[in-house]
């Protein structure tokens, strides 16, 4: 366990130079006092690593050491080769660059780990995309991907998706994410960080400007944060509805794979086989337009007001159509 643990913390100074051995001792899960006890066993192998306390201090490798890529597990070396990024990378212009550079891990593997990654390429195979879901255009991405390597501030034609409108402004590009197939950009824009969904980019120059990486962000947290707020500001729109049993099939197909599991907690059916089950839409009218497609499969229990705009939106339908064919 310590052997691995000590290659971890090698691999770590060589990736990240100067870290704090707080940092260290969060990442490895360990106490700063085993990171400063490890350091002085990697130290007496041989190994060019310092320690320095104090304000500005930290661990760090010597500058001009390397060491091989040993000691992958066998878990390791599947992680690496299971395909499940290539959509986006492909998107960025990465595709061909990873199948090369997994070619050249694959070649200086022992022969017994390249069976691992040839049976993690066979047998596992991540999926990015979602189900019914159109494949985005994206023609910016690499105007955008240049500005990030450069730090070069980008002029932008945005069409916001609320209310339709294009707007132009110039940001600060600090990252780019991929979410099921969909890529945002993550931009400084005037005093606010925000999330710009790059299909909706409509136009992308760089400038002759550059700006400063702020030195204390980071991609992941940030991106955490900002999908909890956007779930968080959702509206959320409570429905009960009974369902007949020949609707339950359907469910499905509606409402996605995790309708099943709300079916399997719902109460016991009644005497006519009808379940009763809660049901959440983002508005009125997101919910009346996906109820209405299961028909007399399903009624609504609560609450009143859509129980009212159903049966209004319905007669309107039957009066349409009554126009057309006594017509």
């Amino acid at each position: 366990m310590r052997a691995d643990r000590l290659l971890s913390l090698l691999l770590l100074l060589q990736a990240k130079g100067r870290t704090t051995a707080q940092e260290l001792a969060e990442r490895l899960e360990v106490s700063e006092r085993t990171i400063y006890r490890d350091l002085d066993a990697l130290s007496m192998a041989g190994i060019p690593v310092f320690a320095e306390r104090g304000p500005g201090g930290g661990c760090t490798l010597a500058e001009d050491y390397r060491t091989n890529l040993t000691g992958l597990s066998e878990t390791e070396v599947r992680t690496l080769f299971m395909s499940g990024a290539r959509g986006p990378l492909a998107d960025l212009g990465l595709g061909k660059s990873m199948e090369d550079a997994l070619l050249k891990l694959l070649a200086s593997l022992p022969s017994h780990h390249r069976r691992d990654a040839e049976i993690a390429r066979q047998r596992i195979h991540l999926d990015a995309a979602g189900w019914n879901r159109t494949e985005e255009l994206v023609p910016y991405l690499s105007v955008i991907q240049e500005a990030l390597w450069q730090e070069r501030r980008l002029h932008l034609q945005y069409r916001r998706g609320a209310t339709n409108e294009l707007v132009t402004g110039l940001v600060e590009p600090y990252g780019l994410v991929a979410k099921a197939s969909i890529w945002y950009l993550v931009a400084q824009s005037e005093a606010n960080l925000r999330a710009f969904r790059v299909s909706r980019i409509h136009g992308a120059t760089l400038s002759n400007e550059t700006f400063s990486y702020p030195s204390n962000f980071d991609l992941a947290n940030y991106w955490a944060e900002w999908c909890e707020q956007f779930i968080t500001g959702l509206p959320r729109y409570p429905v009960t509805v009974r369902v007949a049993p020949q609707g339950i099939p359907i469910l499905p197909h509606l409402f996605g794979e995790g309708i099943r599991l709300v079916v399997e907690q719902a109460p016991p059916a009644d005497s006519e086989g009808w379940i009763t089950i809660p049901l959440l839409f983002q508005s009125l009218e997101t919910a009346r337009g996906r109820l209405l497609a299961l028909g007399s499969l399903v009624e609504v229990l609560e609450p009143t007001e859509l129980r009212h705009s159903l049966i209004q939106q319905v007669e309107e339908i039957v009066a349409f159509y009554s126009v057309k064919t006594n017509n």
